[in-house]
Parts: C-alpha cells; structure tokens; sequence
C-alpha cells in the first residue's frame, strides 16, 4: 500500500499500522471515529475530545525523541506545521524505524482523502467510507432545510478579533455556514501566507455594516473572544447584527478541523440562524 503525505513523503507498508501516537488532535477524534482505540498509544497534550483521550499518554513535539522511542510507536501521525517547525525531532524518529506522516487537509475538498488515508493506514477503509457516506447523507439533509428559503441571513464569520481576520471561501467555517444556509459576506477576503485565514481589516469590514444580519466569531485557543469584547470594539456600534444582539461565539473545534463534528457546527449554525427550520423533528427526518 502506498500513500503521499502532505510533506511529500512517499509512504509504502505492508500492513495496517498497530501503535500510533497522534499529535494533532483532529488526527486523535478521526482514530476514535474509526473504531482505533486500542492501538493509540498517546496523544497530544492539547487533545481533549472524545472524553477518552483522557487515559492516554500525553506527548508534544518540544519532547526529546527518547519519549516517543520508549513506547516503541510504529506511526506518528503529524501535521505540515509540526513538520516544518521541528524538522530535528521528525528526523530523529525516521531514523529510528518510526514511520512519520503528515497530513491536515487545508480546505472542504480535501477532507474526504483525508480521511481515506487515515482508514488506508490502519486498515479501517471501509470505515472511512462509511464515515464519508455518513457525512455526505447529513450535510445534503441540512443543505435540504434551507433551499426553499427565498431571503437568507448574510452573515460575518470572524476569525481572529485582534487581527480582524476572516475565513476565505473553501474554509471549513464557511462551508459550516452556507450549508447551514448562510451567506459569506465577506466572499471577497483574500487567503494570506497560502492559510485558509485572510486579514479583512476594520474598514472593509464596516463598508458592509448594514448588511450583516447576524456576526459569528470562533471562540477557541485561536480566538479568545467575547460577545462584550465584540460588542465593544470601536466601530462595531454600526454594524446591524451588533445593534440588534445578533451576536454569536462557535466552538472553533466544531467549525475548523476536519472532522464529524463539523455536523454538529452546521446544526449550531444553523440553529442561530433559522431557528424555527432547524428543530428536532427537521433534522431527525434525516434518520427515517
């Protein structure tokens, strides 16, 4: 079996990898997803979903390599940044027989053979496409709540508050939202340093005031927000959503990785936004 990671490496082995270490947390909540318990050996010190991880040996890419060589792993899975920052701990374990891959994907269309690789590396394809299969069902049942609907709320998807930093068109976030029926107002941000991240700026962003209906902001370790915060900020006092307390924080766990529960990030969403059309009996009808 072969595979090519996000960092170019060319990946070939025999059979399914056994004891793995993850070290991004989307990587651990996909292992969970497919069943792999038993054979993770240790996560990140960041990882705390599902409840499980909880009982696993916690590791970090500051660890010295003798750390992750004692519980003799045959996989750690990463992703491009630890592998661009740390090149001398990846080293070090490749040269001591432990195979590295790399893999995050950037964007909504590249979830899916991502999720291919992770069931080719462990032996779980068919769970990997079960969980794609899964997945597509409920986010057309969601998509399938909102069509009819002739005036759909024009939402602000931020980012980073302090950088007043938006989502780029393809970003998970986005994706969470217009599948929920939203629309992007700022469809125009431009990506910066090739990231699915974009610097909107103040001004940009109030030339649009009175069309936002609703502001959504990530609350997470990438953005320590609040609604006072948001609230608060010198210029908002003129954004619609802002004067009419439509302002929400999401969970950024549910609406940027590349994981199931980016469901849920649409249901969050889409619960804000059209309340009375995302109700229990709307979104069960998926199950009948």
């Amino acid at each position: 079996m072969t595979l090519t990671d996000d960092g170019q490496r060319r990946i070939i082995f025999d059979k399914p990898f056994q004891r793995i270490i993850s070290l991004y947390g989307a990587h651990t909540e996909n292992l969970y997803y497919l069943g792999l318990d038993e054979r993770i050996l240790g996560v990140s010190i960041n990882d705390t979903y599902p409840s499980k991880v909880a009982e696993k040996q916690k590791f970090s890419y500051h660890d010295d390599p003798e750390k992750f060589l004692a519980f003799s792993p045959d996989l750690v899975l990463i992703r491009p940044m630890i592998d661009n920052g740390y090149p001398k701990l990846i080293q070090q374990l490749e040269k001591s027989g432990i195979t590295v891959v790399s893999l995050q994907p950037s964007n909504v269309d590249e979830i899916f053979d991502y999720w291919r690789k992770l069931g080719l590396l462990t032996g779980k394809s068919e769970s990997a496409e079960q969980m794609i299969r899964e997945f597509k069902e409920k986010t057309d049942h969601i998509r399938s709540l909102t069509q009819d609907l002739h005036s759909k709320k024009k939402v602000y998807f931020e980012a980073i508050h302090t950088k007043m930093k938006t989502f780029t068109k393809g970003a998970m976030p986005i994706f969470v939202l217009e599948t929920a029926g939203g629309i992007n107002v700022a469809s125009d941000a431009l990506a910066s340093r090739n990231t699915n991240i974009a610097v909107y700026g103040k001004e940009q962003l109030l030339s649009k005031a009175l069309e936002i209906d609703v502001f959504l902001s990530q609350q997470g370790i990438m953005n320590s927000v609040s609604i006072e915060t948001i609230k608060n900020e010198p210029g908002f006092n003129i954004i619609k959503a802002v004067k009419d307390n439509q302002i929400y924080l999401i969970d950024e766990n549910i609406i940027s990785r590349p994981v199931p529960r980016l469901y849920q990030g649409m249901v969050t969403v889409g619960r804000i936004l059209y309340p009375d059309i995302f109700t229990e009996k709307n979104l069960n009808k998926e199950m009948e």
